[in-house]
């Protein structure tokens, strides 16, 4: 990961960014991924700690225009934009207009709990992935976050949309139970995608609890893939 250290003159929302081109972040494209700083969510198991809480510095936008020329170089057609919470920064909309005015396609990923700003970002972008924590009972347990209409506000705008799309969930036993998952997945009905992930501990994890836990076992994946089928036209499992 490439971090700004040096600001010089006006900076851009991306603080962050993976030095080389993944090619798991955006279906069917090569693509860069930008971190934004900053997350109203607390979840314990959050593998992009360093980028919650408050806001940090970002890359100049003259920085941030080299970088977009070096990909573009390495045939890079996309950029992910993810964080922290990218929906918090007032210049998220700047930013993803100069994305696609040097010919990327963009893809966002939300946790949702900003449905005013995902609704100016879907006429402007090709893909979002959205994170389901949890059934909406759920959320102030995993995420600290109580507003949950607001969640499936958001939910409801991607579906109505014409932008490809995913949810995903990151499933922790012994907190996802198959009825948590239930509550998740009716939640989702008839959308595109539904990736699951595997839940893996490291030292790092901002919640201790979390730290110590088990790593999903693919058998518990296979078990929720199943349970999901009904949901999403194409269930995905990752880490398996």
């Amino acid at each position: 990961m490439v971090a700004n250290q040096n600001p010089a003159g006006t900076a851009s929302p991306v603080y962050a960014l993976l030095e080389k081109p993944s090619m798991i972040d955006f279906p069917g494209h090569l693509c860069g991924v930008f971190f934004l700083s900053g997350c109203n969510f607390t979840c314990g198991f959050c593998h992009n700690a360093t980028l919650m809480g408050i806001k940090q510095a970002g890359l100049t936008w003259t920085r941030l225009d080299e970088i977009c020329k070096r990909f573009k170089a390495d045939w890079v057609d996309a950029i992910c934009i993810t964080g922290g919470e990218p929906t918090l920064s007032p210049d998220l909309l700047q930013l993803i207009h100069f994305l696609r005015d040097r010919g990327f396609k963009v893809k966002l990923d939300s946790n949702g709990a900003r449905p005013d700003v995902l609704k100016e970002c879907l006429p402007l972008i090709d893909y979002i992935a959205m994170d389901i924590k949890a059934g909406l009972s759920g959320y102030p347990e995993i995420a600290g976050f109580t507003d949950t209409a607001k969640i499936a506000e958001s939910i409801k705008l991607i579906m109505s949309s014409d932008v490809d799309h995913e949810f995903r969930t990151t499933v922790i036993d012994p907190f996802h139970t198959d009825e948590q998952m239930l509550e998740a997945g009716k939640l989702i009905q008839g959308a595109q995608r539904y990736v699951l992930q595997a839940f893996v501990p490291q030292d790092a994890l901002p919640g201790e609890e979390y730290r110590a836990k088990k790593r999903t076992t693919p058998e518990r994946l296979r078990e929720i893939e199943k349970l999901m089928a009904p949901y999403a036209g194409e269930i995905v499992v990752r880490g398996a």
